[in-house]
């Protein structure tokens, strides 16, 4: 089962055990490339090629790996049936892969389904700002494992503008705190910096303002560094751990 595929899906959940009732640890977005592990009747064990994440998904038909030669570039992407605003499929995440095999005026066909040109970008196009789009997610609702439009946890914030733009970033905080090294001072902090406490991230706007998905929030938000700082102390008695530049 060495092969590996690409998610066909627009969402996937990764869980951590094979049970509907189990946490969900991560997702998958369209295009991620994946291999499996093993399989049961009802449940794949895989890993997440982008990332490493391993985890348990419910079994579907997938297909096998397609190089992609664009990705989603807006919060969200509608697909249709035909190159018209007609027979609505589905809505791709931010960051979603795909092989574009055929263009219109307004459409570009992948799969079976057609999208909007307006809304991706060539596979190989950065921002020059590498956080650009964080502020799409303002107001997406927090989700423990989510990484879309549909819901979004703090690291994955982080993680999905990053690999928009072609970079790595591991999955988790504490792996995302140690894999970046450049530290800075409180005193020091810019745009595009990134704070971590236990088991919290969160992205500078600017030297006082920030970007994070905030559980007690219940959604992403953008507020006051300092008056994060002090709040997260008082309720989670945590302290910064660092704050890293890219």
């Amino acid at each position: 089962m060495n092969n590996l595929y690409s998610n066909n899906h627009p969402i996937i959940n990764l869980y951590k055990k094979t049970s509907l009732e189990s946490e969900i640890v991560t997702q998958m977005i369209y295009g991620d490339r994946f291999c499996i592990i093993n399989k049961s009747s009802k449940w794949i064990k895989i890993k997440n090629e982008e990332d490493g994440y391993i985890g348990y998904i419910i079994k579907k038909k997938f297909i096998l790996y397609i190089k992609p030669t664009h990705k989603v570039s807006a919060l969200f992407a509608n697909t249709y049936k035909n190159s018209n605003f007609k027979n609505k499929i589905a809505k791709l995440p931010y960051g979603s892969k795909i092989k574009v095999i055929d263009v219109n005026h307004k459409f570009s066909k992948f799969q079976n389904s057609w999208i909007e040109k307006k809304n991706i970008k060539l596979l190989k196009y950065k921002n020059k700002d590498i956080f650009k789009n964080a502020k799409i997610f303002k107001d997406v609702k927090y989700l423990w494992g989510g990484k879309t439009f549909k819901g979004i946890d703090c690291s994955a914030l982080i993680q999905i503008c990053l690999n928009f733009n072609n970079n790595y970033c591991p999955r988790n905080t504490d792996q995302q705190e140690k894999f970046f090294k450049k530290n800075i001072n409180l005193k020091n902090i810019k745009k595009n910096d990134i704070i971590y406490w236990k088991g919290h991230v969160a992205l500078a706007l600017s030297n006082t303002k920030l970007v994070h998905a905030y559980g007690p929030k219940k959604k992403t938000i953008i507020m006051s560094i300092l008056k994060t700082i002090k709040l997260i102390k008082k309720t989670a008695n945590l302290d910064v751990l660092s704050i890293k530049r890219i």
